[in-house]
Order: C-alpha cells, then structure tokens, then sequence
C-alpha cells in the first residue's frame, strides 16, 4: 500500500450562510405571538437591550450606534457550510450554537463579569421597561394533566387505587379521553398495579373527575357519563330518551337516519329531533372545557383598508404588539470606554451585537411583510370588493419574481400571518393559490371555487340535499367545471357532509 500527497482542483458549490441572516428567516418566518414571545426572551437575556415607549427622545441613537455596529462587523465572518468537508467544524459548532448565542440567559453569561452590573450600576429610579413588558404577558393555564391531577389528590380513595388513578391521568389525551387499551396499560404499569385496580380506578376517576366525561374510552360512554352527573344533580330530570338514542342509536345519529330511529324506538321523527338538541348540550370532548390549546384570538399582521380619495387599498402593518426595541446608551457608552476592563467590553459588545441583530430583523421583517402584501392588495382587489368568490389565482413564484426575491422568503412570510380587511380577517396564506379558468375565460382561484360551492350548498333545499354529481351540475351551471371527485375534496375540506347527512327532515 502507497501513500502520497498531490494537487487536485475542483468545482463545487458551497452554501454560505451568515448567523444574522439566518436569524433575520427564523423572524420572518415567526408568528406575531412567536415573535413577542422570541423579544421577551431577548429582554430577559440582554441587558444592552430596552424597550422605548413610542415619542422617546432618540436623537443620538443612530451616531451611538454607527460605532458598534461597525465593530461588530469586525467580528462577523461568512459561515460556510460545504458538502462533504469536515473540516469546518467550528463553522457547525458556530450554527449550533447560534440560539445560545443570541438567547443565553443573564446568570450564565455574567458568570464571571458579575450579575448585579446592570441592576446596580445604573439604577436611576424607574420602571424597567423590560420588566413591564414581560410583566404584560398573559400568564399561561394550567395544563390539563395538572387541573385532573389537583382534582384526584383530593379524593377519597385507598392508596392502592390512587397510586394506579395517578397512572391513569398520564394517557388521558387532550379531548379528555382514556384511548388506551388496558392490555396496553398493564405492560407499562408498575408490577403492583393489577389489571383490577386499574378497572377500579378509572371507574373512580370517571366518577370524581370534573366536567363529567373526562376518563371515557368512547363518546357513547362520554355522553352516558354526562347524563348521569347530570340526573345525580337533579334527580327530576328525564332523561330517557336521550340515553336510549346514546346506548342504542349513535351511528344512525351520525348517519342522520332519524325515520330508522323513530321507527325502531316507536317515537316521531319530531321527537327524535327534540332529543338530538337536547344531547347538544353534552360536550363531546370534555378535556378541552378544562385546557384548550386551540387559539383564542387572532391579532392580524396588516390592516387592509379603502382609501375614498384616491379609490385604492392601502395596506399599513399593525405593529401594536411588537415593542419598540433599542440599544441602552449608556451600555454602549461603557462598551467603547477603553477605562473599562477588558472583560466586560468584551461582554457588553456581544450583547449590543446580538441586540442589533434582532431589531435588524424585525425591521427586515416588516419591510418584507410589506412588501408582499402590497403585491396582494394590488391582485386581489375584486376580493376586497365583491367576497372571496372572485378571488384570483396568485402562485408565489409570480409575487417572488416581482419583487426580486426568493419563494422561499415569500412562504416565509406568509406562513401564520393574518391581515384584516373590509370583508374579515383571513390568513395571508389564503391570498396565495392556483387556479383556473371559467368559460368566459375569467381566472379563478381555487379558494373561489370553495367559496362557490359553499354557497351553492347553503341555498340547496335541505329537504332535498345536492349529491355530488348535482353539485358538479351546478357549478358547471356557473361556468366552472371541475371533477366529482374534486367537489367531494372540496366539500370534506370545508367540512360539509354528504347529502345524506345534510337532510333535514
């Protein structure tokens, strides 16, 4: 075996990725709720970092900065990540740690220069602003396994069940329900939990635990549950027939065959209906009544609003939400005081570059959102007008190319962004989809064609549902022409049944 050493060339391609510009994609890319959660934890870190309430003197702000930012330049290299080269590990190591780096926490970083620095040095007698932002944030509920585990650490109950209910709580899922078979249970029990005790304690769980339906294995049991906290709290209820259609007619009631249920349990289809109103008071899923991660609000990232005198749309960001963040003068001060020791210039200046970089994201941000939604308002003025049924088709790739930029940046932009216009508040992503053509040769986004569609279902004779060969008729009848089985995509994705199921008797 020889071994020696020579000269090659090669052509290769390298990806070269600077850490603010990643930083500068995983803002843009953040929801509005991300994005404050991302600064409040920037506030926290940083201490070269405040927030300045909007009509704050900052004259001096951009001449105190101009130095640092061209020092911190000094500092930034290009991260190059090449395939099959391992010999830029510390380029790795750089990107791996870039979360560190920008989000560390204030004990780890002032380990050595001394923590107090801040709250000490410069103590002038106000609020802290940060402190006040933070203080602001809406505090986070409980989680479902907590609230059922505070609830079973008062029962009455023998050691042996309550050591096997703690078990049990860990596999109720977020609806509320105990999805899990008991065969499957026992294998990840503890050797002194019996498959009995566990019969023993979801019984008890199911009695105890509150609203009533949490620990049901089903929704037939959920809802009989359900009746029955509901007859122990008032005994003179009667609830017969409900429970008679919950143990025996479920699927009919899914089905919607309320004729077969009256003819099976000898009542009139007006009765039947009467008591299906009546099991709507029960919640299916009880879990979400205690801890609900679904979105409560949605803030929109634009506001879409008509301006008379010049008869066009204008689009400005909201921007209410997100502080206005700025660099401390005094830290910047200290940072370029050569009287100050080495190591916390050194310190200082890793925090005043990690604080530009975030406000030069957000601001980046914001250009780019605006941007894109300029490109939006400007398509889609016929939706702004008329509804969602003259929505346009407006691929991405068309918007990337008109304003010079990648797709990639676009989708980023877009990805959980909300803008208020006259007719609602929509997701961005909406705005963004292709299409096709009518037989007037009209453009129409696919998003247009749904709304078409749902409104053709919403005036259908409910006695007489449209299957889904009418309603290809139908839109056919608009001059859109479109498969069957596109229809039935369409009509599962806005969560409209069969015709059978539409029927109403």
């Amino acid at each position: 075996m020889r071994i020696d050493t020579g000269q090659h060339m090669r052509i290769d391609q390298r990806m070269k990725l600077a850490p603010r510009m990643i930083q500068s994609m995983e803002i843009l890319q953040m929801a509005q709720a991300a994005l404050e959660a991302r600064i409040d934890q920037e506030l926290a870190s940083n201490p070269t970092l405040e927030v300045r309430e909007p009509g704050t003197d900052a004259e001096d702000l951009a001449a105190e900065r101009t130095q640092d930012e061209r020092d911190n330049r000094e500092g930034e290299r290009e991260l190059v990540v090449k395939d099959g080269d391992t010999g830029n590990t510390d380029d790795f190591e750089r990107l791996s740690n870039i979360s560190e780096e920008l989000g560390s926490s204030w004990d780890a970083n002032t380990s050595e220069t001394g923590g107090s620095y801040h709250s000490t040095h410069y103590s002038d007698g106000e609020r802290d602003k940060k402190m006040d932002a933070m203080a602001n944030t809406a505090a986070r509920t409980a989680s479902l396994f907590d609230q059922l585990m505070d609830q079973w650490h008062l029962a009455e109950t023998t050691p042996e069940i309550f050591k096997a209910g703690e078990f049990l709580i860990g596999f109720i899922d977020s609806d509320g329900y105990m999805r899990s078979e008991t065969s499957a249970l026992l294998e990840q029990a503890p050797p002194d939990i019996t498959e009995q005790l566990l019969n023993d304690a979801l019984e008890q769980l199911q009695q105890t635990l509150e609203p009533p339906g949490i620990a049901a294995r089903d929704i037939r049991e959920c809802l009989l549950l359900q009746i029955d906290a509901r007859l122990r709290n008032d005994p003179s209820a009667d609830l017969t027939t409900e429970r008679t259609l919950v143990e025996s007619h479920l699927k009919d009631i899914e089905a919607n065959r309320l004729p077969k249920i009256a003819k099976a349990t000898g009542m009139d289809v007006e009765q039947v209906k009467q008591a299906i109103q009546h099991l709507r008071q029960f919640h299916p899923h009880p879990g979400k009544l205690l801890a609900d991660d679904s979105p409560r609000m949605i803030f929109p990232d634009a506001v879409i609003e008509y301006d008379e005198d010049n008869d066009t749309y204008i689009a400005s960001l909201t921007g209410g939400r997100i502080p206005s963040l700025h660099i401390r003068p005094e830290y910047q001060r200290d940072a370029r005081d050569k009287t100050v020791d080495k190591k916390t210039r050194d310190y200082l200046n890793n925090h005043i570059r990690s604080a530009s970089w975030i406000i030069d994201a957000i601001q980046q941000r914001k250009a780019t959102l605006l941007r894109v939604i300029g490109v939006v308002v400007e398509a889609q003025r016929d939706f702004f007008e008329q509804g969602p049924q003259a929505l346009k088709p407006l691929p991405m790739t068309l918007v990337a190319d008109q304003l010079g930029i990648h797709v990639a940046t676009v989708s980023r932009a877009v990805n959980e962004k909300y803008i208020q216009t006259p007719r609602g508040i929509f997701p961005l992503r909406m705005f963004f989809s292709g299409g096709t053509e009518t037989e007037e040769g009209e453009a129409m986004s696919w998003a247009a064609v749904q709304a078409k569609l749902e409104q053709i279902i919403d005036e259908e004779d409910k006695s007489k549902p449209l299957s889904d060969d009418a309603l290809v008729d139908k839109l056919k009848e608009h001059g859109i022409e479109i498969a069957r089985r596109t229809v039935a995509k369409y009509r599962k994705q806005l969560n409209i049944p069969p015709a059978r199921q539409r029927k109403q008797y």
